[in-house]
């Protein structure tokens, strides 16, 4: 026996989906009825709108847009720079604007829109102000030119001389409303100016006439009118040569006083030096002279003493000589240091009186400041006052000029708007191809969309992946029952295929008894069960195919013979087995009948006759393939899994969702039946290439030579009587 499913044991995850660029072509292909339909339905309703539409012509005119400011000065009386920059709040005001009731009436009004749009709109009655600004608001469109100051204004009519009029008559409108604009604004500001400068002519001449007040009430003389403080008692030039003599009589003091106290301690220490000492310190003729004598009559004394003695005349003559000159020494020396100690004194008065002199002058500028102060101060505001004064009136006639010079400079019309040549609503082959994108782009996403609702079984990966099963065999569409149409019909190979798989799957030949099941109802399991058995047949199998459908018996009709006698008359013990098994016309081939099913027995296939039958089947037969009812809707196709060897689920291309068919598997996994594989049943080999290369080739291959090369191919792969090439090869395999 092969392998069963042990329930307990957890089933493996399946691996993860990828799509692949093949899986997306494959859908194109099953779903291209559908985007087609939806493509062509798109296109045809795009060209149709695109031709119903009327047809609008289109005219632009271009502007140039200056922002405000005077040309001449501002305020300070620097020159007026404009902003050359692109400004978007500028810009965008300027939009909102042309846009408003401020301009677009007057365009409405010049133009006679409410009347002539009225007319031709409204059945001749004249629109109101509002409803024709909303229709003109709709028509026309405004951008900036990239970088530059320039606006487009373009409007949009069924009449080119009607959009041309439009857009020219807008720019017009916009560009007497900012002349207007700048006017009203010109006169007020410079009413405003003249007023204020009125009002400051008067306040400068009551702060003048109190700073003059104030000027004869202090005794100002008013020397100089424009300073902002009273001028010092010592101008600079004074207070530099004060400086100067008060840094010179400094040095002189210091160095007369320097001088003094070194005579003055020599004189405490030694008076005798003095003499000597002072002409080096203070340069004096006669005292040098008489120092000299002193010095030269000493040198005589000493000579006459050696010569003559102490007591003689001429010694006694040169002592009182000598005695004289100390005398007049002294008395040089007194008045010498009575002169410096004087010159002291004096450089040290000049001093004191230098000092005094700019004390006073530093105490008598500040009480005079103290005291002109008030003047000063109105003398300072009134300064300040003449400034602004001199502002204003500097701004005034800046203005002035500014409105005696056009104003038509802020918004220049650049490009008149000229009537359009031809329309440009609607683009006709825009819209079209467009409408031929739109139409594919949602036929392909229909498409995907119920491919995405869709969650029947697509593909083999699809089944492998889901079910975690092998895919024995795919069987292409429109089969054909292998009875009718012999051994070598061109849906033969399909069915050998499925019955080379199925005899690999088994792992013991001794599991000879299949059912065919399926989830529901019309998957092709009949069909299915007497195809693969009478290729079985063909290949020298004995085969018998036995009808367990006992709700719903179909292939005796299949075969063409009566549904008397069957399985039930034998699992019943009404008839013996040789009675209710017929042959067919295939060689090899024979059939059970279901039988006519009692309503007293419906759960015959669970009895142990059938349990019997099957055996004794298995002893008398090659191969017994059971045909079973959905095994959703009914418990046979469960009691059947559970007692034959080998169970094969049948599942038909797009006809049941996932959990349906998956549900059928568990079923079959849940009784104990030993599931061996799957088949896809009714697979267009035309729309899914996947399918076509797995299974629809040998079309090609087998059924592109002549009838002839057919024939003689046959003739030469007669099968022995133990099977096909094809079964000899899988028995020599195995």
């Amino acid at each position: 026996m092969s392998q069963t499913n042990n329930p307990a044991t957890p089933a493996a995850p399946p691996p993860e989906a990828r799509l692949h660029f093949l899986d997306y072509w494959r859908v194109i292909r099953i779903r291209k009825a559908i985007i087609i339909t939806v493509f062509l339905i798109t296109a045809i309703i795009a060209t149709a709108v695109t031709f119903i539409l009327p047809e609008s012509y289109a005219s632009t005119a271009r502007i140039e847009v200056q922002n405000e400011g005077g040309i001449i000065q501002d305020l300070a009386g620097n020159p007026a720079a404009q902003n050359s920059s692109y400004d978007p709040y500028f810009i965008q005001t300027t939009f909102e604007i042309m846009q408003s009731e401020l301009v677009l009436s007057n365009v409405i009004s010049a133009m006679n829109l409410n009347e002539l749009w009225g007319k031709k709109y409204a059945n001749g009655e004249t629109l109101k102000t509002t409803e024709t600004m909303d229709i003109l608001k709709g028509r026309m469109s405004l951008a900036p030119v990239r970088n530059t100051k320039l606006i487009a204004i373009t409007v949009y009519s069924d009449d080119p001389k009607e959009a041309s009029d439009l857009a020219n008559e807008i720019a017009t409108a916009y560009q007497q409303y900012r002349m207007q604009t700048s006017k009203s604004q010109t006169e007020v500001g410079l009413q405003t100016l003249q007023d204020q400068y009125l009002e400051e002519s008067n306040s400068i001449q009551t702060v003048k006439q109190d700073a003059d007040t104030l000027r004869r009430n202090l005794g100002i003389n008013g020397d100089n009118p424009n300073s902002s403080s009273p001028g010092p008692t010592l101008d600079a030039d004074t207070l530099k040569q004060i400086h100067s003599e008060m840094l010179e009589d400094d040095r002189v003091y210091a160095e007369l006083l320097v001088q003094v106290q070194s005579l003055q301690n020599i004189e405490q220490t030694n008076s005798a030096m003095l003499p000597d000492v002072l002409p080096t310190m203070y340069p004096d003729a006669d005292l040098s002279t008489e120092l000299s004598q002193l010095h030269e009559a000493q040198r005589g004394l000493a000579a006459k003493k050696v010569d003559y003695g102490t007591n003689s005349l001429e010694v006694t003559r040169i002592q009182v000589l000598i005695d004289e000159l100390d005398q007049q020494i002294n008395k040089r020396v007194t008045g010498i240091m009575t002169t410096l100690q004087s010159e002291v004194t004096e450089k040290k008065a000049g001093l004191d009186v230098l000092e005094q002199k700019v004390e006073d002058a530093k105490k008598k500028d500040f009480e005079n400041s103290t005291k002109d102060q008030p003047y000063y101060d109105a003398l300072f505001k009134l300064q300040q006052m003449q400034v602004v004064h001199n502002l204003l009136y500097a701004k005034i006639k800046s203005m002035t000029i500014d409105a005696a010079i056009p104003t038509t400079t802020m918004v220049i019309v650049t490009d008149p708007a000229v009537p359009g040549k031809s329309p440009v609503r609607p683009n006709k082959p825009v819209n079209i191809v467009l409408g031929l994108i739109f139409g594919l782009i949602m036929g392909v996403g229909l498409a995907f969309f119920i491919e995405y609702l869709d969650t029947s079984v697509k593909t083999i990966d699809d089944v492998e992946r889901t079910f975690q099963a092998p895919v024995l065999g795919v069987i292409p569409q429109n089969i054909g029952y292998l009875l009718d149409e012999g051994s070598e019909s061109k849906h033969a190979e399909a069915y050998r295929v499925l019955r080379t798989n199925l005899l690999f799957s088994r792992q013991d030949e001794k599991l000879n008894t299949i059912v065919v099941v399926s989830a529901g109802a019309g998957e092709g399991k009949s069909t299915t069960t007497i195809n693969l058995a009478t290729v079985f047949a063909q290949s020298g199998n004995r085969v018998l195919i036995v009808d367990s459908d006992l709700r719903r018996p179909t292939l005796h009709k299949l075969f063409k013979v009566a549904n008397n006698l069957g399985l039930t008359n034998y699992l019943l013990k009404q008839n013996a087995l040789a009675e209710v098994v017929q042959t067919t016309l295939v060689p090899n081939l024979d059939f059970m009948a279901s039988g006519r099913l009692p309503n007293s027995s419906m759960g015959i296939l669970g009895s142990a006759q059938m349990k019997e039958l099957i055996s004794e089947l298995k002893q008398r037969y090659d191969f017994i393939f059971f045909d079973s009812p959905p095994i959703l809707g009914v418990s046979d196709a469960s009691i059947l899994a559970s007692e034959v060897d080998l169970v094969m689920q049948v599942i038909q291309y797009r006809r049941y969702p996932q959990p349906m068919t998956i549900r059928a598997k568990q079923m079959i996994e849940k009784v104990g039946g030993n599931f061996v594989g799957l088949v896809l049943n009714n697979i267009n080999m035309s729309q899914d290439e996947g399918y076509y290369y797995y299974s629809g080739y040998y079309h090609d291959y087998y059924y592109s030579r002549t009838a002839s090369e057919q024939d003689a191919e046959a003739k030469t792969a007669q099968a022995p009587p133990g099977g096909t090439d094809t079964e000899v090869g899988v028995k020599q395999k195995y």
